[in-house]
């Protein structure tokens, strides 16, 4: 396993692909909050639009997604097909690799 590696994935190469593709609207850390998409501290494990500093659309709320490895890989695949009606604006990411990287640097804020 590589230093920096976590799972599947490498946390520094998720850290760079999440600085370069999600941080725009999305905040993690110890000082993480909502912007203009909900802070993703402790994703695995909640409930889509489980946030409450957030105003997610009804499709979020609605939906019976709790965010895994699976349900997470889907969504940053493709965000529409997973939660019809999201209001995320994101085309999603086809990489496998760029996707491990992504959830083993996420999976550090849990």
């Amino acid at each position: 396993m590589a230093p920096n590696a976590h799972g599947a994935g490498d946390i520094q190469a998720g850290k760079d692909l999440f600085s370069a593709r999600c941080a725009s609207c999305h905040h993690v850390g110890p000082s993480a909050r909502a912007a203009f998409g909900p802070q993703l501290n402790g994703i695995f494990g909640r409930k889509a639009g489980g946030t409450e500093d957030y105003r997610y659309s009804d499709a979020m709320k609605t939906s019976a997604v709790v965010w895994d490895e699976a349900s997470l890989r889907a969504f940053v695949q493709s965000p529409a097909k997973v939660v019809p009606g999201t209001k995320m604006r994101f085309w999603g990411i086809s990489n496998t690799k760029q996707i491990d990287d992504l959830l083993a640097y996420l999976r550090t804020f849990q």
